[in-house]
């Protein structure tokens, strides 16, 4: 009995992954960044460039970073637990994300970013976020959400960071 104890309650955590851990042990640096990141939703950040979000997010926590595209440690997805407040960059990326309808028929969407940079916003299960970024598509110059499944990724790599203080 304890042994099939044991092993539902491995199960469910294994289950739930990223989105229990995820959301409830957000590191200090992390936190701070998310309420930076939420207070700016809907606005320009500096001149509304991508990486504008990270850089000012990481000035705020004294955040060290080589001021180009490395924004901290960096973090492997399939084995690290992955926080709001970690940094993406992204380098020729392509998703695809692919519907059915009701009547049979699909859509593909299709969502390309070739030097892209977002904030992790809030993890939806593993592998599955809500990003904050700007200069996109859909928002513009202002902060924006969009969500962005690892899996739906057919080309390019991804970098996820963990913001370091000095």
């Amino acid at each position: 009995m304890k042994r099939y104890i044991f092993l539902s309650v491995a199960l469910l955590f294994l289950f739930l992954g990223q989105n229990v851990f995820g959301q409830n042990n957000i590191p200090g640096t992390n936190k701070t960044i998310l309420k930076y990141v939420e207070s700016v939703i809907g606005k320009k950040v500096d001149r509304g460039e991508c990486w504008d979000l990270a850089n000012e997010a990481l000035i705020l926590v004294n955040g060290k970073w080589d001021h180009e595209f490395k924004y901290g440690k960096l973090l492997n997805p399939k084995k690290d637990t992955i926080f709001p407040g970690d940094i993406i960059q992204f380098k020729n990326v392509l998703t695809e994300i692919k519907t059915k309808h009701k009547d049979g028929s699909y859509e593909i969407k299709r969502e390309s970013m070739g030097q892209h940079t977002a904030i992790v916003y809030k993890i939806n299960g593993n592998g599955d976020f809500e990003i904050a970024h700007q200069n996109t598509e859909f928002s513009g110059k202002k902060v924006g959400i969009s969500r962005l499944i690892l899996s739906t990724i057919k080309k390019g790599k991804i970098f996820i960071y963990r913001p370091v203080v000095e």
